[in-house]
């Protein structure tokens, strides 16, 4: 299990990654300033989906990070 602050250096660096660094500073603004059940809030998210519907859409965004992370290497070469 890991520890409340690598949760929280992980979240963070998701949101960045996919918000950017702005983004992701108003979306933490936006969270500590209004309530918020985030449990609540994703259950309503995929209602209309199908489990064959959210597999595919897991699929598309795994292949997505796997291609990012490939780029991210090519880079660093």
């Amino acid at each position: 299990m890991i520890t409340d602050t690598e949760i929280k250096l992980k979240g963070v660096q998701v949101l960045a990654e996919y918000l950017g660094d702005v983004e992701t500073e108003r979306f933490i603004a936006l969270i500590q300033r209004e309530p918020f059940d985030y449990t609540k809030w994703r259950q309503g998210l995929d209602e209309d989906l199908t489990i064959e519907n959210i597999s595919q859409k897991a699929m598309a965004l795994r292949k997505k990070k796997k291609y990012k992370e490939k780029q991210k290497e090519k880079r660093s070469l």
